[in-house]
């Protein structure tokens, strides 16, 4: 279970360093709180931020319950491809947002089977 923790550490870690980008971006574009508009790059930057907490309302408990029902080694499949996928999608919505969907899809595509699979590792448990 120790992984399972450390995978969640890394992913909390990766999303304060988009935070810290966020803040760096403010400065560079004179973005000043509490404003959530201004230059292009402040707001793909802030979008990946904002983004990456939301998908982590799902991760997080999806890796735990995943690791619980299913198996504390095999969550570490689509929890490092969630975080591999953030990264990837932070990279390609600040270069150009049209070019997001790789990203996006590891992201979801991890969420989704952590989920679903925890749903299906309980269904079979009780049953």
């Amino acid at each position: 279970m120790n992984y399972v923790y450390f995978l969640i550490l890394i992913a909390l870690l990766q999303y304060m360093y988009f935070t810290a980008m966020v803040g760096k971006a403010r400065g560079k574009y004179e973005v000043h709180a509490p404003k959530t508009t201004g230059h292009e790059i402040f707001e793909r930057t802030f979008r990946v931020q904002q983004n990456t907490l939301e998908q982590l309302v799902v991760f997080i408990p999806g890796m735990l319950l995943f690791a619980h029902f299913v198996s504390p080694i095999w969550v570490l499949i689509p929890g490092s491809l969630f975080v591999i996928g953030r990264q990837l999608y932070s990279y390609q919505y600040v270069s150009d947002p049209g070019s997001r969907a790789p990203g996006v899809a590891l992201s979801l595509f991890s969420n989704a089977a952590l989920v679903v699979g925890a749903l299906i590792g309980l269904v079979m448990q009780r049953f």
